[in-house]
């Protein structure tokens, strides 16, 4: 809503004045019975599989300390709806229902109303949980000679499971999404393609796109189900083709979180370098964080597993100190993607050794196994120095 926030609870003199509007109509009457007499009619109405109607609506007496009861109409109320189509109810499965309290504080039924009303508002999209409340608000607007807002009731989002969605299926609050990672572009586009369609198309990278398509007739209407696997390929998605200082900005929180500390600039520059092939590699923004982890790790660099056993394996040492003798002759002019992949290949092969020979305790050495791009695109993002220093670490860690 674009114009200012408004409050149900401080409207209540406006609610009230409406209502008595309806009783002077004759749309609404004082029901005195006690709550003991108001059971005994529902159960009886509801045994004979109708709703509570008071013997007391035809009463246009004013009363104190009694409910202003809604009088519901003879005949169909029939709601068009964006989503559902044409919906009919039976008045006589509709309860009589109340419009100020016995205290004179008025409902929602009334207050959501006669709110709308005095905000303008023409179309009310919302879950369709709330489609029973519909047939009733729209006898309001109709009672009052109110023009009757467009309805379009959504079917709600189910987890998993098929089952209405709870704190039991994970997040359900923006800011957990936020924290768990999802851009907001790629959240809207997820949630916009959640229950609609358009054509084969799954991808909306700005709203402008969804609003160039998108039609509320063109939901479904049946719940759908949250898919995490499908809002990680959207994301993804979002994260490979969004502009770099869009991602950067987004990915910083989880960068320093990564990191535990402040980014200098040296390490954001060589994070922005990588970009092209950090993004494919990260569904979210704390998987890009842990890509990119390689590109800012402190010294000494601490290796478990498989990975600190490959700089155990025989023969490691020496191809190490090898390698590290031929990268410290290199140029600066040298340093690049393609020289550093010629000079790998030449290496192994004037060895004759397997590639993984010394490709995997370089990558040891230089990412702790990190999922990362080719070595030589490694080597390339960390620049000279900084490669030389990590892998002179590894080979003072195996000495000793």
């Amino acid at each position: 809503f674009d114009g200012d926030i408004v409050y149900q609870s401080e409207n209540a003199a406006r609610h009230a004045e409406v209502a008595k509007q309806l009783h002077a109509a004759g749309h609404a009457y004082y029901d005195t019975l006690s709550e003991a007499d108001v059971q005994a009619h529902r159960d009886a109405s509801s045994g004979a599989g109708k709703a509570y109607h008071s013997p007391l609506r035809d009463n246009s007496e004013l009363a104190e300390n009694a409910p202003l009861r809604f009088r519901i109409p003879d005949g169909d109320i029939v709601i068009k709806d964006g989503v559902a189509g044409e919906v009919r109810y039976a008045s006589d499965q509709i309860e009589d229902f109340v419009l100020l309290r016995a205290d004179g504080t008025p409902t929602y039924m009334l207050a959501v109303v006669v709110d709308d009303h005095d905000m303008g508002v023409t179309h009310v999209i919302r879950g369709d949980d709330h489609l029973n409340n519909a047939p009733k608000q729209q006898l309001i607007y109709q009672a009052l000679g109110w023009d009757v807002p467009d309805w379009a009731h959504v079917p709600l989002i189910h987890g998993p499971d098929g089952k209405k969605l709870s704190k039991r299926h994970g997040a359900l609050g923006v800011e957990a999404y936020r924290d768990m990672g999802y851009l907001p572009a790629a959240m809207r586009n997820y949630l916009v393609r959640l229950g609609w369609s358009h054509e084969d198309e799954e991808i909306f990278f700005t709203d402008a796109d969804i609003a160039k398509v998108f039609s509320i007739h063109g939901i479904n209407n049946s719940p759908s189900r949250l898919d995490f696997d499908k809002m990680d390929f959207v994301n993804g998605q979002h994260i490979e083709h969004i502009s770099e200082d869009v991602l950067m900005e987004s990915a910083l929180p989880f960068l320093l979180a990564e990191r535990g500390t402040d980014l200098t600039p040296e390490e954001l520059a060589r994070i922005r370098a990588a970009l092209p092939t950090l993004r494919p590699r990260a569904k979210t923004l704390p998987e890009f964080a842990r890509v990119a982890g390689y590109l800012f790790d402190q010294e000494p660099i601490v290796l478990e597993g498989k990975w600190a056993k490959s700089l155990r394996s025989e023969g490691t040492v020496e191809l190490l100190q090898a390698l590290t003798k031929e990268l410290e002759s290199l140029e600066g002019s040298q340093w690049t993607t393609t020289s550093l992949q010629s000079r790998l290949d030449a290496f192994v092969s004037a060895r004759d050794i397997g590639f993984g020979k010394i490709g995997q305790p370089v990558r040891a050495a230089l990412t702790r196994g990190l999922p990362s791009p080719d070595l030589s695109d490694v080597l390339a993002l960390l620049g000279q120095d900084e490669t030389l220093a990590r892998l002179g670490d590894a080979l003072n860690k195996m000495r000793e």
